[in-house]
């Protein structure tokens, strides 16, 4: 099962067919909406929809319920996660209404819960690799087959997240060029972590909106990001759908089984409620008797 994060004005460009809304509680609250569920025109497969910040963009960057929204693709049976991010560049060669589909990550974050494990179990994942490696190869290779006219997609690069909602100041923007980094967004992060917590792939397709301020005589300004956010729907949309067809139905990486080993706790000592809550990420690690921690000890 496939799902997608992105905004309203995806949702609309997808044209999903024999469509159905899906009420999802999970422990963590409401997701930012329900979730859709429905048919991909082109391909006829079936995809699980949700508007990372609300069916009328009520969530700011900060405030997007991430955990909330990755448990509800979880519990729905997603298995492949794919994102759409709109963000700014931080590199020349990297123009507004291109499309990158980022392998790196650098948090700048402060106000966030980046993890489902903070109740009396503790977890420690490799990140090294935050996006799945499997599922950006397949995005890569179908945007490059994809039949969007005039579209250029950088297949690589790393992806600085900061706090926002305010855009960068120039000395921030200068900082983050400086650092080797190539677009800025606020919205992989935490989503990137909850999914691998929740041994889910994970990829995204970030469209590029504007030069975020480093560049001389820029400014970044809604109006722009909205618009060019618009004229990349159509190539997000191209390359989601070729991707979508390019997944095999039984496909399976290591993200699948990232949790494996990692659970530092005993099962002993995790409260009965968070071993209910966290039953959909943690049930079948559950089932032996004995954790990683007591292994080890």
């Amino acid at each position: 099962m496939i799902g997608f994060i992105g905004g309203s004005g995806i949702y609309q460009s997808l044209g999903l067919k024999n469509t159905r809304t899906v009420d999802v509680e999970t422990p963590f609250g409401e997701p930012a909406a329900p979730l859709t569920v429905g048919e991909v025109d082109e391909t006829g497969r079936e995809i699980v929809f949700l508007p990372r910040h609300g069916t009328s963009h009520e969530y700011s960057p900060t405030t997007v319920p991430y955990r909330a929204n990755i448990f509800a693709l979880k519990q729905a049976g997603v298995t492949h996660v794919i994102a759409s991010n709109a963000v700014g560049s931080l590199r020349e060669e990297i123009s507004p209404r291109m499309l990158v589909i980022p392998d790196q990550i650098y948090d700048r974050t402060k106000h966030r819960t980046a993890t489902f494990f903070t109740d009396g179990i503790v977890a420690h994942q490799q990140f090294a690799t935050p996006y799945c490696t499997e599922l950006r190869s397949i995005i890569a290779d179908a945007g490059m087959k994809s039949t969007a006219e005039d579209v250029d997609i950088v297949n690589d690069g790393t992806y600085v997240c900061i706090e926002g909602p305010q855009f960068s100041t120039r000395a921030e923007s200068a900082f983050y060029r400086s650092q080797g980094w190539d677009i800025i967004g606020m919205t992989t992060i935490p989503e990137a972590k909850l999914a691998r917590e929740a041994e889910l792939a994970y990829a995204t397709i970030a469209g590029v909106t504007d030069y975020d301020v480093w560049k001389e005589d820029t400014e970044v300004t809604l109006e722009e990001v909205l618009s060019n956010a618009e004229r990349n729907q159509k190539a997000i949309k191209s390359v989601l759908t070729a991707t979508i067809d390019a997944i095999p139905a039984k496909h399976t990486c290591a993200c699948h089984s990232s949790l494996a080993g990692t659970i530092n706790t005993s099962k002993a000592a995790i409260p009965e409620s968070t071993l209910e809550d966290l039953d959909p990420l943690i049930g079948e690690y559950m089932s032996e008797d004995t954790t990683n921690a007591e292994k080890t000890d």
